[in-house]
Formats: structure tokens, sequence, C-alpha cells
């Protein structure tokens, strides 16, 4: 640590993904919070929204004895809240927060947000008024805790995440202005809309004006909170330097301190357990394979996934579908592949006919209909991983040597048909693909280098571009990650990229295969959230000395 850094007292951190697992944010808070929880002991306070009203949350424990008077004032004072420990490594304390009262008031709240910082919401559609009145009930948690507990004398910190949490930290600024406020972009809302948008970004940046952008892209209420908030907390963060670089060019604004996202790896299991839970992933995929395609794929086959939330191109689904195509026809492929991707779509249920053959533990020796997914989707017709496996006659028959399998769902254990966390399945693979086109960081190939599993990645993902800077040169196959150049216009070469890799991979020695899970795993050792953060210290130090400056 730092030797001169100012320490927090206490932490307050909000997020949409608090105790809510919908994205890449989740994992960063959840897998940090033992750090800081090892650090300071029950002194960071997570905030997120109640979405479980009645029901029970599978993420939080609620507990009645924590700030049991704070929690009675609260009351009186009108807020619903929960307060308990986020079921995750560490068990910090999180606050759950119901935001739906403040919908009566959210004109008053934006007339106000729009006479101190001109923040645009007159522009919102979507999810912009849930995610605004579940950052303003945040700010009047922490307003309502540190007014009972608090004062000046202790260095408090705000840490606002994404865009969402925006108006909160503005809140702050405002009304507690001895808190120290942090503001983290994961990735600027109109650098991922221009990217989803089929637009060029990298080659363009520096050419394109972000107002503009917003008011072409119907995106000015969120990009309006996001820069706003960036320009008036005390420190502005991102998560890689390619993040960095679009903040200045689309924000205006340059980032006081970048924060690469961490790994905890006590969610890897150790020996013989590790080996143990490998052996049921690649035996649970296979059967489901079998079962689907009226195979017996035994356990040398090649399995080999692609994951993360369903961006088609962003996440360079698009191209790793290509690149399985292109690999039906290589010479140089040595072994039968099977491709996993694991990206939840539409799911209507789980396919019947696939769960009385895997219930039945018979052998089938003729594929289901549709052998390409696991899972009944709404849009079948219109679901673009299916319709690119149409377009390009992929319909995993007997002769073909890479089967393409579609999981859609979250892998929570409960799907019905794999029934296995995505942790215990990832282990299962032999090589990870994440071919991203934008990616500010890109938890999927860390994860996956974390389980030993060695990926291919590119350089437009934060992740590619850090592993590059470790190994001083782009990374080989032989370094545990691939990283390919991505380029706004390369998608071709990427994809034989990919089918070169997969089939160098398939022509490996089984002394070369462990030795290349082994360079996986030190690179994931150098990515534990131990070493990373220092960097949030650093983040912190600069936020309290410009609150110090006010008091």
């Amino acid at each position: 640590m730092g030797k001169n850094y100012l320490k927090p007292d206490y932490i307050f951190e909000s997020s949409w993904e608090v105790c809510n697992k919908v994205g890449g944010i989740y994992t960063v808070l959840s897998s940090r919070a033992k750090t800081l929880q090892d650090e300071m002991k029950d002194h960071i306070i997570f905030i997120g929204p109640d979405c479980w009203k009645e029901s029970e949350s599978p993420y939080f424990k609620a507990d009645s004895a924590l700030f049991a008077d704070w929690q009675w004032a609260a009351k009186e004072q009108g807020l619903k809240v929960k307060v308990g420990r986020w079921t995750v490594p560490g068990e910090p304390i999180a606050v759950l927060v119901d935001f739906t009262p403040y919908f009566e008031q959210k004109d008053e709240i934006y007339g106000w947000l729009w006479e101190n910082y001109g923040v645009d919401s007159l522009h919102a559609y979507g999810d912009y008024d849930e995610a605004s009145m579940f950052s303003y009930a945040a700010a009047l948690v922490t307003e309502s805790f540190y007014k009972h507990y608090l004062n000046s004398q202790q260095h408090v910190v705000y840490h606002a995440n994404e865009w969402m949490c925006g108006l909160g930290a503005l809140y702050i600024n405002n009304k507690l202005p001895q808190i120290g406020s942090v503001f983290t972009t994961h990735a600027t809302s109109i650098g991922r809309s221009i990217a989803g948008n089929m637009k060029p970004l990298y080659d363009y940046l520096f050419a394109y004006n972000g107002d503009q952008m917003a008011g072409e892209l119907n995106m000015q209420s969120k990009h309006s909170i996001e820069k706003q908030t960036a320009w008036h907390v005390d420190c502005f963060t991102t998560v890689s330097d390619i993040t960095a670089k679009e903040c200045v060019e689309l924000l205006d604004k340059p980032v006081d301190v970048v924060l690469p996202n961490g790994f905890d790896d006590s969610f890897v299991p150790k020996a013989a357990q590790f080996t143990r839970k490998r052996r049921a992933a690649r035996r649970r995929l296979l059967e489901v394979a079998n079962a689907l395609l009226g195979e017996q794929l035994t356990d040398d086959t090649l399995i080999v996934s692609t994951s993360g939330r369903y961006e088609f191109r962003n996440k360079g689904i698009d191209v790793f579908v290509e690149a399985m195509n292109r690999l039906l026809r290589d010479r140089d492929l040595k072994k039968n592949v099977v491709a996993f991707i694991e990206v939840p779509g539409w799911v209507g249920e789980p396919r019947k006919d696939l769960q009385e053959r895997l219930e039945s533990g018979k052998q089938f020796d003729t594929p289901l209909e549709v052998p390409q997914v696991t899972h009944w989707l709404h849009n079948m017709s219109h679901d673009n991983v299916l319709s690119m496996l149409k377009y390009y006659d992929m319909h995993n028959r007997k002769e073909d040597r890479v089967k393409v399998i579609f999981l859609p769902c979250y892998l929570d254990g409960k799907d019905g048909i794999l029934n296995m966390n995505y942790y215990d399945v990832v282990l299962g693979n032999d090589l990870c693909i994440y071919p991203s086109y934008y990616e500010p960081w890109g938890y999927t190939p860390l994860e996956a280098v974390a389980f030993k599993v060695p990926c291919i990645t590119t350089d437009l993902a934060g992740f590619g571009l850090w592993a590059n800077k470790v190994f001083g040169h782009y990374g080989e196959l032989k370094d545990g990650v691939k990283v390919i150049h991505r380029t706004d216009y390369n998608y071709s070469e990427v994809a034989d990229a990919i089918k070169d890799t997969v089939a160098a991979f398939s022509a490996m020695s089984q002394k070369e295969i462990d030795e290349c899970r082994k360079k996986a795993d030190a690179l994931s050792k150098k990515a534990l959230w131990r070493n990373f953060i220092e960097y949030y210290h650093e983040a912190y130090d600069i936020a309290l000395r410009k609150a110090e400056k006010r008091k």
C-alpha cells in the first residue's frame, strides 16, 4: 500500500449488481469483496437494489441485529431497507433498498439534477428511471447511515459503479461534501452503443463527438448522467487502458486512475477436488452432447466454449461461429470438437425430449430435431446464433468433426439440462475462446485461466492488453493465453486465427497441454485482487484528499 495514502474508515459502494447477478460487474464486486473485507472488517458496506421484495434472494442473508438501531431509524425516515450479508467469500455487509417509492418524486429529482448539474433526463427511456431511482435511494441510505453513526472526523468514501449510480454520486457530492466520491465507468454507454450499432469504433474514436453520437443513437440521458458524474466526482476511474481512451474521447474527461479487475481464487477448487470436478464437468458436457446429437463422443473430444453476455458482435459470438465453420474443413484438426456457446438468450424452457434422454441413461444413435440447442427459445426463428448456424448449414451431422451446441441459459445449477453452475462447468473445457470486439476488461478469459483453462482473446479486450503487457509480447498458446490482433475490419483474419489455434491445440502432446495449463494458471495468479487492490487505495486517496480540502 502507498506510504502516505489516506485510508478510508468507511466505504459505501453502490451498484445495480450488488446481490443481483446480471453481468460482469457482479463478478468485479463480489470477488473483490473479500480483499476489502479482510482489510476493513465490516467497514465496507455494499448497497444494492431490493429486486426480491417478498421472495428470498439467493445472494443475500438478512440480519435484523446488524446496526439494529439504525435499521429502526431508517424505517422512521421512510427508507425501506434490508440489512444483512452478501453470500460471497468474505460475507461483506450489504444493504438492499426498495427504490420504488421514489418514482412519484421522479420529476422533482430530475429537476434538481438539471438545475445543479445540467443532466438531461428528458430523453429517458427503458432502464434509466429504474436505475436513477435506485441510485437516489442508495445515496439516501448512505446519508442516513452517515448522520446516524459518523461525522467529519472519519474518512468516508462513496464509490458509484456505472452511469446507473451516477445520480447518487452527484447527490452525495452536493449534500455531503465531506465524503470523497469515486465513480467507475466499466464501459462508456456511448462506446458500447457505437460498437453494438455496427459502427466502427476504434479507427474513428478520435473523430467521434460523444454528445453528438448520444443524440444520433438516442442515448442522451445515459450519456449525460455519465458525463456529468465523471466531471463532478473527486476521482473518476475505469477498468482498462482501452476504456480510458474512450473516456477521453467520448466523455471529454481523462480518468484519474485505471482500476483493473482482479479475481479471488477462493472460487477455484484445490488439488484432488479440482480433478474430481473437472472430470464431472467433462462427463456432464459430453452426456448432454451425446444425448442431443445421438453420438458416442469420448473423453478425448476437444471441449471448447465461449460465454458471457449475449452481445452477438461485441462479444465476438459471430466470429466464434465463423471460426467453427471454417474448422469443419481444416485438415490439421486432429480431434473431434464440441463447441458450446454459453450465453443467456430468450429462453422458453429446457427441452423435454433432451431431459427424457438424459434421465434414461441410454445411448442413442439418432439426433434429436434441431440438435444445435439445449433449450427452446421464444424467438427460435430470429435468434442470431441459430440463424447463423442455419445460414452456414451447420446441422451437427454425424460426419461433422466439429459440433456446435447453443446452451442459451444462465448456468446457475438449475437450468434443467446441465444443472451445474458456471464455475463448475468452465473447468471442464480444454480451451475457451473470447474473440471480443468490445470488451472493456474481460472477466471470462480471466476466469478461464484461473481454472487452468488456456484461452483465446483479443487485443480489443482490456484483459488481452494486460496479458500482452505481462508477457512483453503478443500472447501465444504456449503462454496460456493467445491474444489475437483485432481491428474494426479484420473479422475474417480473426476467424482464421481462431481456427488455426484450435487445430494447433488439437495436435499438442499431453506434456505440451499440461505446460500450457500451468502457464494459464501462473498468469491468473498475477491478476489476483491482492495484486490489484493498490489501485483502489490510490483512488480512495485522491477522493479523500479532495474531500479534506472542502472540510
